[in-house]
């Protein structure tokens, strides 16, 4: 009579690191990173270790966030600018992608006047301020004369 030996470890069995390792590497590499960083605020020794255990396992550089991104964003990218086989929704894509451009055109458009408008109020008061303030000046010198003259008589 033969037996079976199971080489694959029984998820029950396993011990708390191996099932801890398993959680987190469900969870992502952000997971990770906590863990490391928890570590580092409770007992710098246990986030250094997990840092070089990361490093060691290849889990912090395994799929480099770069050329996900990079990836990611092309993708999504071109397939905006490719057709899709259907006429009437590439006609409205195309009509709808016009339309857009158009409001934001009108947009940045209506916020330069915005812009422009404000900076006519403020520099119209600065004017305003400015005509007004040598007067208030001029009066303030001659009231001091007038007090002045006023000591000496």
């Amino acid at each position: 009579m033969t037996t079976m030996t199971s080489t694959a470890s029984d998820p029950g069995h396993q011990g708390w690191f191996s099932r801890s390792e398993a959680w987190l590497d469900q969870k992502g590499k952000g997971a990770w990173i906590a863990a490391m960083v928890l570590g580092f605020v409770f007992f710098w020794p246990i986030g250094l270790a997990l840092l070089f255990y990361m490093i060691w396992s290849k889990r912090m550089f395994s799929k480099s966030c770069r050329s996900h991104k990079r990836n990611a964003w092309a993708r999504h990218g071109m397939s905006a600018m490719k057709p899709s086989g259907n006429s009437a929704f590439d006609a409205y894509k195309a009509e709808t992608l016009r339309r857009l451009e158009q409001e934001q055109h009108d947009f940045e458009a209506f916020m330069q006047r915005l812009r422009e408008a404000k900076d006519k109020a403020e520099f119209d008061q600065f004017m305003d301020e400015r005509a007004t303030a040598p007067e208030t000046e001029a009066e303030l010198d001659n009231d001091e004369e007038v007090t002045q003259a006023k000591k000496v008589n």
